[in-house]
This record gives C-alpha cells, sequence and structure tokens, in this order.
C-alpha cells in the first residue's frame, strides 16, 4: 500500500478552530484541517507554512505539536504530522478549497468530514 506523509494546520483563535473545505480530488466538498504534502529537504513546519501559503495565501506561527494520525484509506496509507498555529499575515484567498469557516468545537459534528481529520477532532 502507497504511504503518504502530510502536514496539517489546527489553527485557533480564542475558542474558535480554522477550518476548510476541499474543492478538488476524491474528498471534494468534505471537511478539513488545511496542509499538504512535506516535500524533499523540508521539516515539517517548513512544509506547513509552505502549504498554507499555497493554498490560502495567510502566513502562520507553528505554535506547537498536538499529534500524529495514522489512518488507512482503500488505496493509500495517511500519516498526518498535526500542528497547533496562528494565523500572522497574509489576506485569505481561496486556491484549493471552496469555502472556509471559524467553528467551536460543539459545531464539529454538523461537518461532513475527511475521514483522517475525525481523529484529530478527538485530539482536540
Amino acid at each position: 500500500m502507497k504511504n503518504i506523509e502530510v502536514v496539517a494546520a489546527v489553527i485557533k483563535k480564542q475558542d474558535k478552530i480554522f477550518v476548510t473545505k476541499r474543492g478538488y480530488g476524491e474528498f471534494l466538498n468534505m471537511w478539513e484541517f488545511p496542509g499538504g504534502k512535506i516535500e524533499k529537504g523540508e521539516t515539517r513546519e517548513q512544509a506547513l507554512k509552505r502549504e498554507i501559503k499555497e493554498e490560502l495565501e495567510l502566513d502562520i506561527n507553528v505554535d506547537k505539536f498536538l499529534t500524529t494520525i495514522d489512518y488507512d484509506y482503500s488505496n493509500f496509507h495517511l500519516t498526518m504530522h498535526c500542528f497547533m498555529c496562528t494565523v500572522n499575515g497574509g489576506k485569505l484567498h481561496l486556491n484549493a478549497h471552496n469555502e472556509v469557516k471559524w467553528i467551536t468545537l460543539e459545531e464539529k459534528d454538523k461537518l461532513n468530514w475527511v475521514p483522517a481529520d475525525i481523529k484529530v477532532l478527538k485530539e482536540l
């Protein structure tokens, strides 16, 4: 089975977390924490800052490691390293998503999540 290693940002502001709705691929229109693949030579933190800049045009601080999630999809194994983050600049523009929102943890069950991201929610 193919292994894919990614990073994800749990961006927090007061009591809310930032979530994105996928605008492409197998999980189109499902909610997730933004992020992406680690490129050769990058640290996890560098990859996360780059991915958020590419996808959302936001600058972030990677504040602390949260968890690593392993999840088996039907055609690949995902390892997702998740970090707590804060926005420190940029202007939001959706390059890979079709919607974003700030939610409280109480609102999480109202959204249709990408399966691996459900495990991240349990860590919050």
